[in-house]
């Protein structure tokens, strides 16, 4: 069965905490929407904001393959009539070939919140579907607190709905938008719906009990076939429902067809594509496309993973565009080295695989961990490999060497009258048998000595200006020790091609984040001769 996939990241993802998309990031949004399927996009309410009413009319030059743009917006004012109403005005003119109109259906919100009748109410939908309708537009209608309302008063609810519907309404949609309905409620009253309507019925659902994905899954299950959502769930208060699950489930669960054939692999990209817009910070364990979906640690699930992934996997990764990961730390066995190492052939030398192991658990009891490091990891396993007994290095495995001698770091931090304190890095290195002494300034102790590291040795390796930091963290590791606690800094960097995390731990929070520092640079310069660069 066909589910239409309708998106209102642009407007209901808009009014999320924290997320305020440009009109080139909706345009880019849009395009990157109509490229996986994604049936219905909604791009704003015309009249609420100048970008909006931009956003409009710059979407008509966008080459769309599949999907229709929708404006949204309210039903006519109480007491006037449609031709005359500003808010309809604005939708027509937005050229859209579908409009979405909000209406209340909840008695409640009819007298104590637009202060008019019932029946008033009634009119004031049928008239605004009719008039757009008449105009050659589609039109939707947003039931607005339609389970709340059908609970109060389940006859006018409904009857709010069939006068849209009477009205020319080809999708009324059924909103659940204080986010409280239980999933067995949401099935029975979507039903109950779909006996009283001719039309098709949606289901737009929030969060705020933390049950959207499955409040939408039992709407469809129950008759819905147009599902309205944001990518990532952002939105108001607790978000929206995520498309992302919701489109995962229905297809690869429940066997619908959504999208465009071949997209559900692109959906980690698309997820992920949405958090740089929004300038969000990814969530690690969101299901299906987070870091940490198909992410391992205990050494009982690495092992049985390495045989079969289906022992603890419900899906493979790649159908979601995603990846297996194998995470080492102090829970780790024999089977998880085994696991991580695979890629250097080197995994049939087990003493070189208890070295490894020894040498991780090691380092976690002094407050490492490699989950979010896996390129210190990866220096580990070439310096533990060196010092092993004779060795035949492998074709994927360069043993460690140091591409250059650290000999001292300085920071100096100056406050100046001007209140903005200058921070200058000072390092000497020995790279070959030459002696570079270089400093830079930067935002802070890191940013600084990093300027100052890579200027050092960008004379040496060119490559290195292709790299940037884009995140770092700090987490105390022995809090009771109070201020000669150990930290640990994990720094992420990446280049034109891949995303590297590396970590330090020291009771000196530049120390460690040099260690980090030092070691992101050295995993790069690795990777790089590796791959013949």
């Amino acid at each position: 069965m066909k589910i239409a996939i309708y998106d209102t990241t642009l407007r209901d993802g808009s009014q999320g905490e924290g997320v305020n998309f440009s009109l080139q990031d909706k345009l880019l949004l849009t395009k990157r929407l109509d490229d996986i399927g994604v049936d219905y996009i909604e791009g704003g309410y015309p009249l609420s904001n100048p970008k909006d009413f931009e956003y409009f009319q710059a979407v008509r030059e966008l080459n769309l393959a599949h999907a229709k743009v929708c404006a949204f917006g309210m039903t006519r004012r109480k007491n006037a009539p449609a031709e005359t109403d500003t808010c309809l005005k604005a939708l027509l003119d937005a050229h859209t070939p579908v409009v979405t109109i909000v209406g209340k259906t909840w008695d409640f919100h009819v007298t104590n919140v637009l202060g008019t009748t019932l029946d008033e109410n009634v009119k004031m939908i049928a008239d605004s579907v009719a008039y757009c309708k008449s105009q050659g537009r589609e039109v939707f209608y947003d039931a607005e607190h339609f389970f709340d309302g059908y609970r109060a008063n389940p006859d006018y609810a409904l009857r709010t709905l069939r006068a849209a519907a009477d009205a020319g309404a080809s999708v009324v949609i059924l909103c659940d938008t204080n986010g409280g309905t239980m999933p067995e409620r949401v099935a029975e009253v979507v039903a109950a719906a779909r006996g009283a309507l001719s039309c098709e019925i949606g289901i737009h659902c929030h969060n705020d009990c933390d049950l959207a994905v499955a409040n939408t899954i039992a709407a469809v299950r129950a008759g819905a076939s147009q599902v309205q959502g944001t990518m990532n769930g952002i939105g108001e208060r607790c978000g929206n429902v995520d498309l992302v699950s919701t489109v995962a489930n229905l297809a690869l669960k429940y066997g619908h067809q959504v999208l465009k054939p071949g997209a559900l692999t692109r959906l980690t990209e698309t997820s992920r594509y949405v958090y740089e817009l929004a300038n969000l910070n990814f969530r690690p364990g969101q299901p299906f496309v987070g870091q940490s979906a198909f992410a391992h640690k205990g050494g009982m699930h690495t092992h049985a993973v390495a045989k079969d992934p289906s022992t603890y996997e419900h899906i493979t990764p790649e159908a979601v565009g995603n990846e297996r990961r194998i995470l080492v730390s102090e829970l780790s066995g024999q089977s998880t080295i085994l696991s991580k190492t695979a890629k250097y052939a080197i995994n049939h030398d087990k003493a070189l695989m208890a070295k490894i192991l020894g040498a991780v658990q090691d380092l976690e009891n002094a407050g490492y961990e490699f989950e979010a490091a896996e390129a210190s990891f990866d220096l580990l396993v070439r310096k533990v490999a060196k010092e092993h007994k004779p060795w035949e290095v492998q074709n994927k495995l360069t043993l460690y060497k140091p591409w250059f001698e650290r000999i001292s770091y300085r920071v100096n931090i100056e406050a100046r009258e001007s209140g903005t304190p200058v921070t200058e890095g000072t390092v000497r290195v020995k790279v070959r048998d030459q002696i570079e002494h270089t400093a830079s300034e930067g935002d802070g102790p890191v940013n600084a000595l990093d300027g100052a590291l890579r200027r050092a040795l960008v004379r040496f390796y060119p490559r290195l200006s292709e790299m940037a930091l884009v995140d770092y963290k700090v987490r105390v590791v022995n809090p009771r020790a109070g201020t000669a606690a150990r930290v640990r800094v994990v720094i992420e960097s990446r280049d034109g091609t891949d995303v590297w995390g590396t970590v330090g731990v020291s009771e000196n929070i530049i120390e460690a984040s040099w260690l980090a520092l030092v070691d992101s640079i050295e995993y790069k310069l690795f990777k790089d001769a590796e791959a013949g660069k």
